[in-house]
């Protein structure tokens, strides 16, 4: 190996150990733990819960149906209003539907953009909540710690939300509440748009 690329190497590796560090010293790891542990029974609950429904009605069968009997309007409608609040339906389903349309990429394209508006709508959710007063002491006093920790990484809570399968509404809602600056958000926010583009990759090649 080069002199050169061993120095690269060395930089890079130099760097990773940084952020490492920055990010034990600063409590992250700790924090993203113990966030997991606090929202693991709800998420056990949800998934508990859908599985039970899809059991006796078959969630994926009935969206499917549902995508096939409305107008384009009335899917693209229902898909904003869906990734609004809280995005629990998978967007894949409505990906699949615009791999059916006689220009797969133009709607594929309107998804995407109104998956990320969804989001941006999602996060002045989060910030109407902080003005209730009992929600607005409750984060003042009780949660005083972790949010302090939220808004240093709130960019990494976006990012999760946006490319993860993951519902990226609860993500920017999140956001809202902790007050995270609304134009990183909007920039985080933005790659949402990749997902849409990898995930049309992959399922119309699949169709």
């Amino acid at each position: 190996m080069k002199p050169e690329s061993k120095q690269k190497s060395k930089d890079k590796k130099s760097r990773l150990q940084l952020l490492h560090q920055y990010y034990s010293y600063t409590g992250f790891y700790t924090f993203v733990w113990q966030a997991v542990l606090k929202a693991l029974p709800y998420i056990v609950a949800i998934v508990v819960a859908v599985y039970a429904v899809n059991h006796f009605f078959n969630i994926n069968a009935a969206l499917t149906r549902l995508t096939e009997i409305l107008p384009a309007f009335g899917v693209l409608s229902f898909f904003f209003v869906s990734e609004t609040l809280l995005g629990l339906i998978p967007p894949e389903v409505f990906i699949a539907w615009a791999g059916k349309m006689y220009s797969p990429w133009f709607y594929l394209s309107l998804l995407a953009i109104l998956s990320y508006c969804g989001g941006l709508l999602s996060y002045w959710m989060g910030r109407m909540i902080t003005r209730i007063p009992s929600v607005h002491s409750y984060l003042e006093v009780k949660m005083e710690k972790q949010l302090k920790n939220s808004k240093k990484w709130g960019g990494f809570l976006i990012v999760v939300g946006a490319l993860l399968p993951l519902p990226f509404s609860i993500s920017c809602i999140a956001a809202g509440i902790i007050e995270f600056p609304f134009k990183n958000v909007v920039l985080y926010g933005s790659l949402r748009l990749l997902r849409f583009a990898i995930y049309g990759l992959i399922i119309f090649n699949a169709l």
